[in-house]
């Protein structure tokens, strides 16, 4: 039998994609996780991983390894979290995969005080867009949109249960170039548009009266749906161009009047997000902790 230590240092660096960066999330050395990777192989028989100088990558038999230990060692946790119910309070890390406008948007109002209320719980938080499963990227629990959602995870909603997306640009921008009356004449503006990580580019949608329209507008700028989300906005601050966002993102520039909203009779409405998780007859502690604190504060006040 290997290691449980060297099987969890194997799955460390395999997630984080190199030493340093499995390093830093264990709370160990690059250094002791390499010895740890050595023996496992050795005593395996098998390279599990490719190494360079600069990241690591995994061989056939790694892959493999990587996904049937992973959801083994998620169980492993969970079994041993169970002693955490006769702590004080709950303990230990949570991980937390997210889109960035939740990180942005949903949790400033929930962490801080979470992370008051719970002091011995570690919040990893990883925000980006793209779909991920769950147990093998290593996380707890997720938050997406329900047309997103897994059909075999458990989901509570969090956050605002009604959202809208809207159309805005500077007062700059709608005086040299007008201001639009009907969707479709975005087809005649410079909009700054977004790009998920997969390639695909959405339509912007707009709704009244029961007519939905959707375009799909050209402009000067393209940015990665996310990561990038903030160039486009403060690009549309400086007047190059029409965005199209969350509404509560683009809703302080409103306020401020940096920004001046645009066909707001159109703007679409849409359910709010929900936090996700495999469905487990014991959620581990810092998990539960969590889920119950988050239904504390539904209806979003």
């Amino acid at each position: 039998m290997a290691d449980l230590e060297d099987l969890t240092a194997f799955v460390a660096v395999a997630r984080e994609g190199g030493f340093r960066g499995a390093a830093r999330a264990t709370g160990t050395s690059a250094s002791r996780l390499s010895e740890a990777l050595r023996r496992l192989e050795t005593k395996l028989g098998v390279r599990l991983l490719h190494r360079t100088t600069r990241n690591v990558a995994l061989t056939d038999a790694g892959a493999r390894l990587l996904e049937r230990l992973g959801p083994a060692l998620a169980e492993v946790e969970a079994s041993l979290d169970v002693v955490n119910g006769f702590r004080d309070r709950p303990a230990g890390r949570l991980r937390l995969n997210v889109p960035v406008s939740a990180a942005r948007l949903v949790l400033p109002r929930i962490v801080p005080p979470f992370l008051a209320a719970y002091p011995d719980i570690c919040l990893e938080v990883i925000a980006e867009d793209r779909f991920v499963d769950l147990v093998a990227e290593g996380c707890d629990a997720g938050i997406r949109y329900e047309e997103r959602l897994e059909q075999d995870m458990v989901a509570i909603p969090i956050g605002p249960r009604r959202q809208r997306f809207a159309a805005a640009a500077s007062p700059a921008y709608l005086e040299r170039r007008g201001r639009p009356n009907h969707p479709r004449e975005l087809l005649e503006h410079a909009c700054l548009r977004g790009r998920f990580a997969s390639g695909a580019m959405n339509a912007w949608a707009f709704e009244r009266d029961g007519e939905v329209v959707k375009v799909d507008p050209n402009g000067p700028l393209i940015v990665g749906v996310g990561a990038a989300t903030d160039l486009a906005v403060e690009a549309a601050v400086a007047g190059s161009g029409i965005i199209y966002l969350f509404e509560d993102w683009l809703r302080p520039y409103i306020e401020r009047g940096e920004l001046e909203p645009v066909l707001e009779p159109w703007w679409p409405s849409f359910s709010g997000p929900f936090l996700y998780y495999p469905g487990r007859r014991y959620l581990p502690a810092p998990l539960r902790a969590f889920v119950d604190f988050a239904n504390s504060m539904q209806p979003w006040r």
